[in-house]
This record gives C-alpha cells, sequence and structure tokens, in this order.
C-alpha cells in the first residue's frame, strides 16, 4: 500500500492501515466528493464512511475518479464503510456489504465494522431519516459479527472491526470470533481520551480509531453550555508555539501520541492539508500529561436515541 503522507500501522491480520485518515460524517451533500478528490491529491490515503451516512456512492465516485486520473491505484487506498443498525440478523450483512459496495462502485472494502452493538428495526419510512422511523430491538451482535467473517471469507471486507463497542462487549466478540477485529471505532478527543478503553484494546491487539477527534463541533443536537473543545484553550495555544503548529494539529497528534488512529472529518482545503501535516513532530510528555489534564469523559456522540437497548454502550460500563 503507498502510504501517502500518514505512516501506516500493521493490523492484528498483517494489513497496514494509515494512521490518519478523512472523515465524511455530517459532510454536506456534494462537499464530500471534492474533499476526497483534493484529499486524495495531498496524499490522505484513508476514506472512512458508512452506509448511515448517505455518502457512499459519493465517496466511491471520489475514489474511482482519482484511481482513474492515474492519482492512486485501487490498493493504495484504505476504505471504510460500516453496517447499520438495522441489518443485524445474520443473514442480512452480506447482502448490505454487498450493497454498500454497489454503492462505493467497488469490488470490496478494506474494513467493514459493525457500526454500533445495538438492533434496530424500521417502523416506518421517514424522508427525513435514511432508514426511516426505528426502534431499539434485542439481538445478540455475536450472530452479526459470524455475517461479519462471512464477508471476509467471500472477499466483499478484508478486514472486519467494531464501533462503539465497550470492554465487555468486545470480550464477547472475543469469546467466540474465529475472525479478530481489527479495530474498534470510537469517540476520542482531549474531553473523552479513552485511555482505559485504549490499553484494553491494545492489549488484545486491536487499534483503537478515533472519530470526533475535535469533539465534534458540527453537532446538531449539541446544548448551550456543554464543553467544547476550544482551539484558543491556553493548553494547546502554548504546546502549538512550542512546536511551531497549530492548536488542531496538536490535538490530532495527541490522539496519534496515545495509541489512537484519528479520523478528522473536513471539506475546508486548507484544514484538510493541516490535519494531514502531523507527522514531522512528536509530543513530549509534558504535553502529554498536560492534555491528559483536560479529560472530563464528556461524551459529544452519547447516541441517547438508542439508551433503551440493552445494548446500549455507555450504560452502567466502566469504559
Amino acid at each position: 500500500m503507498a502510504t501517502g503522507k500518514a505512516p501506516c500501522i500493521t493490523l492484528n491480520n498483517g494489513r497496514k492501515m494509515p494512521q490518519l485518515g478523512l472523515g465524511t460524517w455530517l459532510s454536506l451533500e456534494g462537499e464530500a466528493k471534492e474533499a476526497i478528490r483534493y484529499a486524495i491529491d495531498i496524499g490522505y490515503r484513508h476514506i472512512d464512511c458508512a452506509m448511515l451516512y448517505g455518502n457512499e456512492k459519493e465517496v466511491g465516485e471520489a475514489i474511482r475518479d482519482k484511481i482513474n486520473d492515474g492519482t492512486v491505484k485501487r490498493e493504495d487506498i484504505f476504505i471504510t464503510t460500516k453496517l447499520w443498525n438495522t441489518f443485524h440478523e445474520y443473514d442480512q450483512v452480506v447482502p448490505t456489504c454487498k450493497k454498500s459496495l454497489e454503492n462505493l462502485g467497488l469490488d470490496y472494502v478494506d474494513l467493514y465494522l459493525v457500526h454500533w452493538p445495538v438492533a434496530q428495526k424500521q417502523t416506518e419510512m421517514d424522508p427525513r431519516k435514511p432508514f426511516g422511523k426505528t426502534e431499539v430491538i434485542k439481538h445478540d451482535f455475536t450472530e452479526t459479527w459470524k455475517g461479519m467473517e462471512e464477508c471476509v471469507k467471500l472477499g466483499l471486507a478484508k478486514s472486519i472491526g467494531l464501533s462503539n463497542f465497550n470492554s465487555k462487549q468486545v470480550l464477547r466478540i472475543l469469546d467466540m470470533a474465529k475472525i479478530l477485529p481489527v479495530t474498534n471505532q470510537v469517540e476520542v478527543n482531549p474531553h473523552l481520551n479513552q485511555k482505559k478503553l485504549t490499553k484494553f484494546c491494545k492489549d488484545r491487539n486491536i487499534v483503537i480509531t478515533a472519530y470526533s477527534p475535535f469533539g465534534s463541533p458540527a453537532r446538531t443536537w449539541a446544548k448551550p453550555g456543554q464543553p467544547e473543545i476550544a482551539f484558543d484553550h491556553p493548553t494547546f495555544v502554548k504546546i502549538a508555539e512550542k512546536h511551531g503548529k497549530t492548536s488542531s494539529q496538536v490535538i490530532l497528534r495527541y490522539l496519534v501520541d496515545i495509541g489512537s488512529v484519528p479520523i478528522p472529518k473536513s471539506t475546508n482545503k486548507e484544514r484538510l492539508r493541516l490535519n494531514l501535516d502531523i507527522f514531522d513532530f512528536k509530543l513530549d510528555d509534558e504535553d502529554i500529561a498536560a492534555i491528559d489534564a483536560m479529560n472530563m469523559d464528556y461524551r459529544a456522540v452519547p447516541a441517547l436515541d438508542l439508551m433503551e437497548s440493552d445494548e446500549y454502550p455507555f450504560k452502567n460500563v466502566e469504559f
């Protein structure tokens, strides 16, 4: 795999994943395609999307454009997409993965994730929501994992993993898995540094992928008075000046240095460039300790609409 500008880490199945990716959650329609094409041009090789985001077709078009114009080969790009909650039944996993591949216009994805440990069913159509109105249902996600393993056996996904699973849920997968998850993609940022979960997963050779590295400032459910990650915070400003970087670069470097793979979302060309330009410096112990002190275990993406499920991952668990 061509690494672009981000070094690669080796996953537990021997495959390589670039240590920084481009997230596409909350990218507005029409923005993702242009952003991805530019991102690939400047050295991004890791693109994260999901069926839920409704942008798989755009993502696929952008990637195919850059393959067709000779900028990259398919094997140079690491593409992630995710199985949504309404398709957790074993016999739905492979068809849903195939649908994502059809949307992307690709023969395989590099990584396929179970988006949440919570299963849902569609109750009625709602044009404002990708899968209509839904309600949580009881379903054993270990059965879902068996379907994920089939995706690997059929060559639809090179690697499979988890997203938003807590430590106990990860263990349930490990206890039955024939193909191990390579990653657990969770929210990680200075207000939620996930050090316990990161160590837990690292001890089991599972990489943490960090979504919402800046605390999801574009989230629509934010309420006044809730914590926000401020780039002008004196801690970030001081460390940024010390290294000749920006606060956002310091945050992303922090996430790399504590052992995660950040996937910041942006459609702004300057920010896309800055986000990738974090591999020519390293934070020292003092820097990391200062940012560690900002942790408050505050979750910007609590997925409160899933709270009724017995599998809601953020309730009554240590990490």
